[in-house]
């Protein structure tokens, strides 16, 4: 294990990279955002990941969700990337859960943070409720063309930050899907190893007409 996680080791040390090792995380989606966060955090050497997803690959994902290639199409989004994390790295359960949020939150499991990797608000409302409820925190993040959003949420209110409706997404490229999960990663290795992590506050990032990339950061409204 110390060879696998040798530049991590020297990051933040043998200690550090063994608690991680108690660590329990959810990731709700195994899309784009979903297929991102495994890949970066499922190499990292936390003890167990919950990947939840109903939906099945079709060909149009596959461009943009990093997990999946040709001749998915059919099979299970969590199934595949929990298969992907423990090829990658013997030292991770990964767990795979073919059913929606509403299901897997019925179960009860126990994990110290949850990971956003829907497509929709009012299940991130439904998140928000969630964690709220178990007193345990939770990374939003979002993506749309060439922009997305990033949160640590522990103590704000979600539902008073984000109208919450449905709402169909525009087009996305593919390089923004994984910016912003690289982001929410970040943030979650920083918080799960103990180190300091800027909570409640929006982090919108986005390429304006003349191609810069903008990041801008906002206050959210307390619960």
């Amino acid at each position: 294990m110390t060879n696998y996680f040798h530049r991590q080791i020297q990051l933040w040390g043998e200690e550090t990279q063994t608690k991680l090792q108690s660590k329990k995380i959810a990731i709700i989606g195994s899309g784009g955002l979903g297929s991102s966060l495994a890949f970066a955090l499922g190499a990292s050497g936390i003890g167990e990941i919950h990947m939840i997803d109903f939906d099945e690959v079709s060909l149009h994902n596959i461009h943009r969700q990093i997990a999946f290639k040709m001749g998915d199409e059919g099979k299970n989004k969590a199934l595949l990337n929990a298969e992907l994390i423990e090829q990658r790295c013997p030292f991770v359960k990964a767990v795979a859960y073919q059913c929606d949020f509403k299901e897997w939150s019925e179960k009860n499991i126990s994990v110290d943070l949850i990971l956003d990797a829907t497509d929709n608000l009012p299940t991130r409302a439904k998140i928000n409720a969630y964690a709220k409820n178990r007193n345990i925190p939770w990374i939003y993040g979002s993506v749309e063309a060439f922009h997305g959003q990033v949160a640590f949420i522990e103590n704000s209110s979600f539902t008073d930050a984000f109208k919450i409706v449905e709402k169909t997404p525009a087009g996305i490229a593919a390089p923004i899907v994984m910016h912003i999960a690289s982001l929410q990663a970040n943030l979650a290795l920083r918080y799960l190893a103990g180190l300091s992590v800027k909570k409640d506050t929006l982090y919108y990032l986005f390429f304006n007409e003349e191609g810069e990339l903008i990041t801008q950061k906002f206050g959210l409204p307390k619960e």
